[in-house]
């Protein structure tokens, strides 16, 4: 059974920083692009970044401030966040994907909220 688990939301003044954790188990980490993405009420879900056989994808407004980093050793995927914006403010999810199978995998989402 595959599980992403993700930690290290919360609350933040605008351009303080967060570093979001996702656990995965029950997959062959290195089988998987592996990402983050986030979702606002109202709103699609949208990409933040991810980690394929293609290489690192960020979304252009998170460019520069944003580092998806993974430890395959501890199947871990981290997303450090730096000068955090108003505009980042979401439920933060962990995401999936088997390179040949297809299939998705999400984690239950961790809020992220940025805010004096």
């Amino acid at each position: 059974q595959v599980q992403l688990v993700e930690s290290g939301g919360g609350l933040v003044q605008p351009g303080g920083s967060l570093r979001l954790s996702c656990a995965a188990s029950g997959l062959t980490f290195s089988s998987y692009a592996m990402g983050w993405y986030r979702q606002v009420p109202g709103k699609q879900r949208e990409l933040v970044a991810s980690l394929s056989k293609s290489g690192l994808d960020y979304a252009d407004s998170v460019k520069g401030r944003f580092a998806l980093s993974r430890n395959i050793p501890k199947s871990t995927i981290d997303l450090q966040m730096d000068n955090l914006k108003p505009e980042d403010t979401a439920v933060y999810y962990c995401h999936a994907k088997g390179q040949t199978s297809r299939i998705d995998y999400w984690g239950q989402g961790t809020q992220v909220t940025v805010s004096s």
